[in-house]
Formats: structure tokens, sequence, C-alpha cells
């Protein structure tokens, strides 16, 4: 089968190449640059695609995203309505990331922006302790990386709660919650609120002034999942009311964050540059392979979207 690796920024051939070559033997891999033949191509392998990118291949069945997010795909406005958009599940990349989460999670219960600065001024003063038990998390996204979050901070002693726009069945790390009543009911529990959604249509701009009135006064943003669900003016207004005491940020809006963004010089906010976890290398080959061979039997390939939501 021939798939065409197709990226308006990355170099696709030379991230995954040798990888492709060992975990997809039976892939033909071409370059969208090059201009090969197009009629064979029945597969892509893609991410942030030019508006034009698959006007050339009327055969094209299925494209892979190269991360768990397929928003910058879905997009595409040549993207034919017929063609399934497939997500890379991994579940190094799940640890890697509830790792992250809990950094930020302990560091707000504990109070470690407060050492730092301590330590700069050269102060000894001992802060108050507060148990896990005391500070409850609500996570929106409970898919698999947030499953694994939930699974990771309970083990850990802090109550759970997870969030989805549809019921999902019940999992013994977390109290599960779904739709805008179910939405409001956790957030009055919520201390720090985790975001791992995807980007829709109804998800856009859903970490908002609202959101942030409706949770716990004091309490703590995780912001993980795409830029365009903040509303950036809102997050300063709820950290200078004190709303919130702080946000741990990893994907903004723009990228890179450009230098004047008052995000960089807000005491409450701690910036890192969208690396709160990677896909492995070898997660993204194998789900290609696992892609084309359910191509070959006539099968729908496992862990495609339903495009209509999105996800």
């Amino acid at each position: 089968m021939r798939c065409v690796l197709v990226s308006k920024s990355l170099d696709l051939r030379g991230y995954f190449g040798a990888e492709l070559a060992r975990t997809a033997p039976r892939i033909e891999v071409v370059d969208h640059a090059a201009g090969s033949p197009v009629e064979e191509v029945r597969l892509a392998l893609a991410w942030h695609p030019p508006d034009d990118a698959f006007e050339r291949y009327p055969n094209l069945q299925a494209v892979c995203s190269i991360a768990a997010g397929v928003d910058n795909i879905v997009a595409c406005p040549s993207l034919p309505s017929g063609v399934d958009v497939v997500r890379v599940v991994d579940r190094g990349q799940a640890q890697m990331m509830s790792g992250f989460i809990a950094w930020h999670v302990i560091g707000h219960q504990r109070g470690f922006a407060a050492f730092r600065t301590q330590q700069r001024d050269r102060i000894w003063r001992r802060g108050d302790q507060r148990r896990a038990q005391d500070v409850a998390v609500g996570i929106l996204g409970n898919g698999e990386i947030g499953q694994r979050v939930a699974a990771d901070l309970a083990r850990l002693g802090f109550p759970v709660m997870s969030w989805s726009r549809t019921a999902k069945a019940v999992t013994s790390a977390s109290r599960s919650y779904h739709g805008p009543d179910g939405l409001t009911a956790m957030l009055g529990e919520t201390e720090v609120l985790v975001n791992l959604l995807p980007l829709t249509s109804e998800t856009r701009g859903i970490l908002n002034g609202d959101l942030f009135n409706r949770m716990r006064r004091g309490g703590f943003l995780i912001q993980v999942g795409r830029g365009e669900h903040l509303v950036e003016a809102d997050l300063v207004a709820a950290l200078d009311c004190g709303q919130l005491s702080g946000a741990a940020l990893d994907v903004f809006a723009t990228e890179p964050l450009p230098q004047a963004h008052p995000f960089w010089y807000h005491p409450q906010i701690v910036i890192t540059p969208h690396d709160a976890s990677d896909v492995s290398i070898n997660a993204v080959a194998t789900t290609l392979a696992v892609t084309a061979d359910a191509l070959r039997a006539g099968q729908r390939p496992p862990h495609a979207i339903d495009r209509g939501r999105g996800y």
C-alpha cells in the first residue's frame, strides 16, 4: 500500500522514515512534496496539512495523525468527507502526560511556587501543609489519557472527578459526570481543573470566565488540551481577582508564544513549550501499519474518529 507524508512544517520522512521502514515494511512511503503518482495513494500520514493537501489523491481512504489530536486534519478544507481520520493511541504518552499533570497538582497542593519565591529572596518560612484528600481534582475529558490521569491521581490520594460531553463508563478511579448539568456539578467541587478535551466547535473557548467562576475560589488550572480552548483575557482576569490562584499552561493559540505576550510576565502562570508529552515514533508507525491492514481487509481502521463529533 502506498502512503503519502503530508505536513506544512515538519519533515515527516526524516522524522519517521526509519521507524516506518522497520515497523511497516509493507507500506511504500512517498513524499507529498515530490509529486509522486497519486492514483495509488490510499493512506496518508499528516500533521497540519496545507489547505489543498488532499486534492491530489482521488483514492485516499484514511489519514493518520502523528498525535492524539486530529483537529488540524479535520479542519483541512480539501479532506474528502468519506475519508477516515485516525488518531494515535499511545500508552507511553498517557504515562508522560499523567506525570506532567501530577507534578502541577502536587505543586499546587504543597505550595511549591511559594518555596521558589522564598529561595529567591532567601526567606526561611515553613508553609501550611495540606493533605491530598483535601484537594479535589476535576478532569475535562474522559478518554484514554484522561482515565490514566484519573487513576494515577487517585492512587496519590486526590479525590478525582471526570467530565465528558456524553456519558462514559464509570471507573473506580473517579466520579464521572457528563453534559451541561454534570459540568456545573463537577466544577462546584473542583479546586484543580485539568483540561484534556479535544478541540471541537463545542469546546472552543470553554475555559472562560463563566467556567472559572463556577470553580472553588482559589482554584488552579492545568491546560494541556488545545490553545483555542482558553479565553486568554478571562484567565488573566480570574487570576488578578483571586478566583484562580494559578495556572499551568502548556498549549497556546499561537505557538511559539510571542515574546511580548503577557503570559510570560504573569507571576501566577507557569509556561511550558507544548512539551507535556509526546507520542512515540513507534506508536505512530504501528498505528499506520494497523490502519493499512484494516484497509486491505476492507475494514474501518481502529481509532478512526467520528468526524461529526471531531473525536
